[in-house]
């Protein structure tokens, strides 16, 4: 067992609210920070909504467990309260390597010296944010999938200059809250399942952006063809479009062009995925 007990996780965004709601599932206390009240409510509708979620698809959360969980969660807004006695602080902040960096320099002072901070970014890699951190030997990856209950994978990814032991620390903390860990032993842009997962995302854009096939077919075929439960524009919703947006804003020409074909046909119509009720399907509910 870890000597983790207080987990920090900054952002309640679509994946931050799970990494929050899981941690303190597994019977950890858990400080969620946003940076303002609205986003806070809107962390409680989250939270709210992963109580009916695990109730009903989590095995023992029926019964009361899953409401206890609230009781071990508090909100804030105030970043140096919500990390002063952290023994972990998991960023889940949007994929912006300036933003993350400004975020690690506030958490260097903020924070004590104990705390181990771990990024939960998708694409970037830890040795772009760890001079910003002030304890590069105690930050590393930690990555989560989406639906963080069902596809229950945990990517441990450190870089040259984390101390072995945090790096060990974080794989026994990820078993602990119900994860299967995957050490991935060398920094490598995308991980593990962003490696496998990016370019197909990529090459279904692509496919309906240039007008080959609609989306639906697109994850038709895919289903059909490869026995996959989803197609590639249905994890798309399952992300939320903003992450997949920012990420290939940042990349080349190509990836810029698909990134505006996001913005014009979806996010600037308010079709951000599930969490909006609308993407490229519609959800009801």
């Amino acid at each position: 067992m870890t000597d983790i007990r207080k987990v920090t996780v900054l952002g309640t965004g679509v994946l931050g609210a799970q990494i929050a709601f899981q941690t303190a599932y597994s019977g950890f206390d858990v400080t969620a920070y946003d940076i303002n009240e609205a986003a806070l409510e809107k962390a409680r509708k989250r939270f709210a909504g992963l109580v009916e979620t695990y109730t009903k698809e989590v095995p023992g959360a029926a019964g009361g467990k899953a409401e206890a969980t609230l009781s071990r969660l508090s909100l804030s807004a105030d970043l140096a309260e919500a990390v002063a006695d952290a023994d972990l602080v998991i960023e889940a902040i949007p994929e912006l390597l300036s933003l993350k960096q400004e975020t690690y320099a506030k958490l260097g002072e903020l924070a004590p010296q104990k705390t181990i901070f771990a990024t939960n970014s998708s694409t970037l890699l830890p040795s772009a944010m760890k001079d910003s951190t002030g304890r590069p030997d105690r930050f590393l990856a930690l990555h989560f999938a989406n639906s963080i209950w069902k596809f229950n994978t945990a990517e441990v990814m450190g870089t040259a200059d984390t101390d072995p032991a945090v790096f060990d620390t974080l794989v026994e903390f990820a078993g602990e809250i119900g994860m299967v860990p995957i050490p991935v032993r060398k920094e490598k842009a995308g991980y593990v399942l962003n490696s496998l997962l990016v370019p197909l995302l990529n090459a279904a854009a692509e496919l309906a952006a240039g007008g080959y096939a609609e989306p639906h077919d697109v994850d038709k075929v895919w289903r059909i063809a490869t026995g996959a439960p989803m197609g590639p524009f249905q994890i798309y919703d399952i992300i939320g479009l903003t992450t997949p947006y920012n990420i290939l804003s940042h990349g080349n020409e190509h990836h810029q062009k698909l990134a505006a074909w996001l913005k014009e046909n979806y996010i600037d119509k308010g079709k951000l995925g599930i969490a909006t009720g609308e993407g490229f399907y519609t959800y009801k509910g």
